[in-house]
């Protein structure tokens, strides 16, 4: 344990303590730049000490710089490579300088009386070269912004700009004129000091374009201080004061080198403790400064400097930079057409999709109306095509969405084909379509003859069959976009009505008996809350007996103004609107209470079901099995006593109608197949539906008593009863016969087998007192048999 805590707590001391650390040697050079101010004030006003001296405190300063970047070197071991890799050089750079410089002070030493004309022996000064080179191409493996195509180029130019101008006006103002100076300097000085420049000016230009990275920004203007500013100072000292400024510069100048670089330090330690990280690109600003500062030798010829070889130096940097900027703008230029273009590419995008259908093409909602207001108010003729798909919800139940999105891709390829350049098609939404004709030429029911003729034949790769309802409206002078939209969509409403796969023009008064089927919905709605519902009973008898097995639950409205409304007017609506889901979920609730109410009054001999109809809307709803089981739970009936009895086509509906109709068969509760033989009716349909029971429609039961004294015309009317009969029995099926009306019927139902039905001549629907009274009636009836039997 104590092997894997002490590294931790060693790092965690070491990390503590680099600070302080960093401080001091920022503190030891500065104490030598201030020790070495105070021996040349003293020297150049009273002679004190010999002029050698002046050498001891770059080595000095240099030492404890090394000393500084080792310290920090030793302490970045495990973090980026790049900035361990920058600062192991920065280490041999300022190592090997102060190696060279100290040469410099031991010769300076061993031949004082040739100081003030002896220049830097050449290995010292080699090895000074040598360690300025090293620190340039450190500067120059620093990883500036990531950037890729013309923003790379645009970077390489900037810098090279910035490069060029800053390295012109040194060039102008401080190395040139110490090669014309009264006294001129050493080579070795001059190329010194140049180098100390390119340390600057390639520092100060790699700062500008570092984006966060691993080597601090901070850092790196310290270091382009520390080759800058002394190389600068020295450069005016020289042309100004000549060899006398030797003293000042190597004893105070050209010590603020190394202390700058413990600075650097200092900042790059911060750094990578994360107390400080410049992320601010401010390169943007150095080429235009850069391009200033070329222009100043230009304004001083100008202003009568004489035009001297630096001069023209200049002058070829100057065509250079502006050559560049050339180049940098050419590119800009260039960068903004590209983006201008992709900006109005953007734009017609957005505006394509703004006003287009993502998944057909065609014009949308947002269009359609548009253009529907323009050409209402220039006046023109105008008509408009609603367009339906009709039952196109079953493609996607039982095909799936993708299979639907692309029938509906389909249609939309025959719209624009069969309006042409005529019509403008439009996707209003879901399965709805339109097509906006104008100009005199105009024909919308030509038009919607072709559109029908074309959907009689199967479409989409997958050769389906697809019907739709259009309705048309022409614009009337003085129409409105809401108008003209709601009369062609009344004339859609009527054509549905009148058996779909048709069009309708609209006509005036077209749209009142819609009206009033659309206000029905919004009654249904208020009827729901107002509880004007009502649930009344329609018994199931035994044909040889008359007694009551079940009974089958129906719904009646009692409307507040317009009495007692039967479901065939209200239902439609109720599916419709999607009120049919709270109206079942009413039905059943009522049913269930009934039931159990019944079976606690009479016993379970009494009544063994009750039975309500489900429709396709409910089973599609995803709550409804959640829905039964409540209902079922709260009143206590049991599951085997409710009958939920469902339609051919419902049960047809999808995957999901399949699975509530398998959860609900294994919850107990039995299913009945109702208006049997009007439907897809088929033997597979009863092998792959889990039907309990199955009710003969009320078609199959009219005419089955007539005798007419033809035997195979009244073999053919009583053929499908018993084919059913046939069929439910060998399924192992019970079999109810719905509509029976007279005894006659009920004879003939039962020499074909049938033992249970229902119809006005066996009992009417009734309340649930009717019932009551119907099954207390038969209890009493059952008392009295039982009585009379009795031996006496």
């Amino acid at each position: 344990m104590r092997t894997a805590v002490q590294p931790t707590a060693r790092r965690s001391t070491e990390a503590a303590g680099a600070p302080t650390t960093s401080r001091r040697y920022v503190q030891a050079t500065a104490a030598v730049v201030v020790v070495g101010t105070v021996w040349c004030l003293a020297y150049l006003t009273v002679g004190a000490g010999l002029e050698a001296f002046a050498y001891v405190f770059v080595p000095i300063g240099g030492a404890l710089a090394t000393a500084s970047v080792y310290d920090l070197v030793r302490r970045q071991s495990g973090l980026d490579p790049v900035a361990v890799r920058f600062w192991r050089a920065v280490l041999v750079a300022v190592g090997t300088i102060t190696f060279g410089y100290a040469w410099f002070a031991v010769d300076m030493f061993a031949h004082v009386d040739q100081v003030r004309t002896r220049s830097m022996p050449t290995p010292a000064a080699a090895f000074a070269v040598l360690g300025f080179v090293i620190a340039i191409w450190a500067l120059a493996r620093v990883p500036v912004v990531a950037a890729g195509g013309v923003e790379r180029w645009r970077l390489v130019l900037d810098r090279t700009i910035a490069f060029l101008g800053c390295s012109a006006v040194l060039w102008y103002l401080g190395l040139a004129p110490m090669l014309s100076a009264r006294e001129p300097w050493s080579r070795q000085a001059m190329v010194l000091v140049g180098l100390g420049f390119v340390v600057a000016v390639g520092a100060a230009t790699k700062a500008s374009y570092i984006a966060g990275g691993p080597v601090d920004r901070v850092a790196i203007r310290f270091i382009a201080g520390a080759g800058g500013v002394p190389a600068a100072v020295v450069s005016v000292l020289a042309v100004q004061f000549g060899y006398i400024a030797t003293v000042p510069a190597q004893a105070i100048v050209m010590p603020l080198a190394p202390m700058l670089i413990t600075l650097g330090v200092v900042a790059q330690g911060r750094a990578d403790r994360g107390l400080r990280r410049d992320t601010a690109r401010v390169g943007v600003l150095l080429p235009y400064l850069a391009m200033a500062l070329v222009d100043v030798p230009l304004v001083a010829v100008a202003f009568g400097a004489p035009l001297r070889w630096p001069v023209r130096v200049v002058l070829i940097a100057a065509v250079v930079v502006t050559a560049l900027v050339m180049a940098r703008q050419y590119l800009a230029y260039q960068e903004n057409a590209r983006l201008l273009r992709n900006a109005r590419f953007q734009e017609q995008r957005l505006q394509y999709e703004v006003s287009h259908d993502g998944l057909t093409g065609l014009a949308n909602r947002a269009l359609f109306r548009d253009r529907l207001t323009t050409a209402l108010g220039a006046a023109d003729p105008v008509a408009v095509l609603l367009i339906d798909l009709d039952d196109f919800k079953a493609v996607n139940d039982l095909l799936g969405h993708g299979v639907g999105d692309r029938l509906l891709i389909s249609v939309a390829r025959l719209l624009q084909a069969e309006a042409g350049g005529s019509g403008l098609p439009v996707r209003v939404g879901g399965d709805e379509f339109a097509v906006v004709l104008t100009g005199d030429g105009a024909d919308p029911e030509g038009l919607a003859g072709r559109l029908l003729a074309a959907l009689s034949q199967p479409i989409s790769e997958h050769r389906l069959l697809v019907q739709a309802s259009i309705g048309i409206a022409v614009a009337a002078p003085g129409a409105t976009v809401d108008s003209i939209l709601r009369n062609a969509d009344v004339a859609m409403y009527m054509a549905k009505q009148q058996g779909k796969a048709g069009f309708v023009r609209y006509a005036d008064g077209m749209g009142e008996p819609v009206l009033a089927h659309m206000q029905l919905g919004g009654e249904l709605r208020r009827a729901l809350d107002n509880d004007e519902f009502r649930v009344v009973y329609q018994p199931i008898m035994r044909l040889d007996g008359h007694r009551i097995i079940g009974v089958e639950a129906l719904v009646r409205w009692h409307h507040p103004t317009r009495g007692v409304v039967g479901p065939a007017e209200f239902i439609p609506a109720a599916e419709r609107t999607g009120l049919i889901v709270p109206l079942g979920r009413f039905v059943l609730r009522e049913t269930c209470r009934q039931a159990a109410a019944w079976l606690a009054e009479f016993g379970p001999d009494a009544l063994k079901e009750a039975g309500l109809n489900v429709s396709a809307r409910q089973l599609h709803d995803p709550d409804f099995v959640s829905d039964v089981a409540a209902a079922l739970a709260d009143s206590g009936l049991p599951c085997e006593r409710l009958v939920l009895e469902v339609t051919e086509s419902a049960v047809l509906r999808g995957q999901q109608v399949s699975r509530a109709l398998y959860e609900l068969d294994r919850m107990g509760i039995r299913l009945a197949l109702d208006d049997f033989g009007t439907g897809e009716s088929s033997l597979s349909l009863l092998r792959a539906f889990p039907a309990a029971i199955v009710k003969l429609d009320k078609s199959f039961v009219d005419g089955i008593e007539i005798d007419d004294g033809h035997p195979a015309a009244a073999d053919a009317r009583r053929a499908v009863a018993r084919a059913v009969i046939q069929l439910a029995h060998a399924l192992g099926l019970d079999t109810v016969a719905e509509g029976i009306e007279s005894p006659e019927q009920v004879t003939a139902l039962r020499e074909l087998g049938y033992t249970l039905g229902q119809g006005f001549h066996l009992a009417v629907p009734m309340t649930a007192d009717g019932v009551s009274r119907l099954l207390e009636r038969q209890r009493t009836t059952a008392t009295r048999l039982r009585i009379g039997s009795r031996p006496a």
